[in-house]
């Protein structure tokens, strides 16, 4: 199955996300040329230390860029209901359409969203049930990166031996504690806010619950009985090879469960 294209005209969200393209473009240039390539001329890291930070790099911009343009479950204007679901979808008050039950109209993008979770401004898109696991991938690389570049910052400063040859007439080096304090801020920061919304996510997933019914405390179905957090995970990651959602440029096989079967199994 090929992933669809959704794209969405919201300058804000361009804006989100090139703050996001620019963190990315700042460790990615600075970090090899003030750490990872001086120390590897002087034989204090190997080459797998320098090819896997470029390879983490590379998976979390790709991530980016799937999760921005991927399409999150848009509801077609004249949706085709099958006859024994009808009972489970529900017209949508502010595009009088049907949709089914879970689903949620972002008026951002100006359509409704199967199963959506929130609109996400850093990827400039919603966060639904088709590239729910996008989302989550771009959350595990991000996180992943920046450990790794807080991690080369600390042992820049505290733990490999002192550069014996530096060109001053290079501007990073020129402004080296200040781009690595930049860096370690910023690191932080994507750290700590991604880690949040990752545990936030994978305990949305576990109990069967998206952040939006989180935030309205799930009082328009109080009573939906929850699925198995099996079922949950291969309805996010696919049903094939879900140990391999990690991969960047894989394709994932959705689970398409009846909607009467998803609200009152």
């Amino acid at each position: 199955m090929g992933l669809r294209i959704h794209f969405v005209v919201d300058p804000q969200g361009w804006f989100c996300m090139g703050l996001i393209i620019f963190v990315w473009l700042f460790n990615t240039l600075f970090i090899p040329k003030i750490i990872l390539f001086p120390h590897y001329e002087e034989e204090h890291i190997s080459l797998v230390t320098l090819l896997c930070y470029y390879l983490v790099a590379f998976f979390c911009v790709v991530s980016l860029l799937r999760a921005s343009v991927a399409d999150p479950g848009r509801l077609p204007e004249s949706p085709k209901i099958p006859v024994t679901e009808r009972d489970f979808w529900e017209l949508c008050n502010k595009c009088n359409m049907m949709r089914p039950k879970r689903s949620h109209h972002c008026s951002r993008c100006g359509h409704c969203v199967r199963k959506m979770d929130h609109h996400c401004p850093w990827i400039n898109n919603c966060v639904g049930e088709d590239n729910h696991w996008l989302f989550l991938q771009l959350c595990f690389y991000t996180e992943l990166l920046s450990s790794y570049t807080l991690l080369l910052d600390f042992c820049h400063c505290y733990y490999f031996e002192p550069l014996k040859k530096v060109n001053w007439d290079i501007f990073v080096f020129r402004h080296e504690l200040a781009l690595i304090r930049i860096s370690t801020f910023m690191g932080l920061i994507m750290l700590i806010g991604i880690t949040g919304l990752f545990y936030t996510q994978l305990t949305g997933i576990f109990n069967d619950t998206t952040s939006i019914e989180k935030l309205a405390n799930c009082c328009e179905d109080i009573s939906r009985p929850r699925k198995p957090w099996q079922q949950t995970f291969s309805e996010v990651f696919g049903t094939r090879w879900k140990i391999l959602w990690f991969i960047p440029f894989r394709q994932r096989r959705p689970l398409r469960v009846p909607h009467h079967f998803a609200n009152h199994v």
